[in-house]
């Protein structure tokens, strides 16, 4: 059994996809990311960073294990499953994981941040971030023009991948021009596992009657968490 603590943002989705398409027995925990549940103690116990996504395995003596990518890569290997053994292999998936890691992730980031959760509109930076997600978008497009998926069979670094560009609405930038990352994103968004993993909690900012209000309560408690964090003087 696995404790999965985690909220419905990207970085908690892709474990928790990763966990159903696994197959492994785990324990939902919820953080309450607007009253700061993942800078208490006891969370931070776990994970140093105070960030969610972390897990905990218990069979393995209570092993704690926090970055998205990292949960990835031990689920992966913990399973044999997602990452293939061979050296060329892993080496190919773990490089389009770590272009998640630090360019869509980071770049999507704060292009939420500044197109949706700054007050102040500040159109340089807007146009920064935008404009670098726009440009990974596209490199993802080229690559996957010859390629089914990311890395050879369906693997860890297109969960990672997936999570974030799904959400490419949310940070204001459309992906209507780009034909083959719109037919990856959909062939993955049809996968069952995906389908639950990204209820495992849902967002606030999926479809519905009242989606356009739960979005404006999403981006107010995100705002605050912004400031939250960086009026901390320890900076976690």
């Amino acid at each position: 059994m696995i404790d999965l603590y985690t909220a419905a943002t990207p970085n908690g989705h892709k474990v928790s996809i990763a966990l159903e398409e696994l197959g492994l027995p785990y324990e939902l925990h919820v953080l309450d990311l607007a009253r700061g549940v993942q800078k208490e103690p006891w969370f931070l116990a776990i994970n140093p960073n105070g960030r969610i996504p972390a897990i905990v395995d218990r069979d393995a003596e209570d092993f704690a294990v926090f970055e998205s990518g990292a949960i990835l890569m031990y689920l992966a290997e913990k399973t044999g499953r997602l990452l293939p053994q061979d050296a060329k292999g892993r080496s190919r998936v773990v490089q389009w994981l770590m272009f998640q890691m630090g360019g869509i992730g980071p770049m999507m980031g704060q292009a939420n941040v500044f197109f949706r959760y700054f007050a102040e509109k500040i159109q340089p930076a807007i146009d920064r971030y935008q404009g670098e997600s726009k440009r990974l978008f596209r490199v993802l497009d080229t690559h996957l023009q010859q390629h089914e998926y990311l890395a050879g069979d369906y693997s860890i670094a297109d969960i990672a991948n997936w999570a974030w560009v799904r959400t490419h609405r949310w940070s204001g930038v459309p992906i209507d021009d780009l034909p083959h990352l719109q037919r990856w994103v959909e062939a993955i968004r049809a996968r069952p596992a995906v389908q639950k993993g990204i209820l495992m909690p849902p967002s606030m900012r999926e479809n519905g009657p009242d989606r356009e209000e739960k979005e404006r309560q999403f981006a107010e408690e995100a705002r605050k968490m912004v400031e939250m964090g960086q009026s901390r003087p320890s900076g976690v």
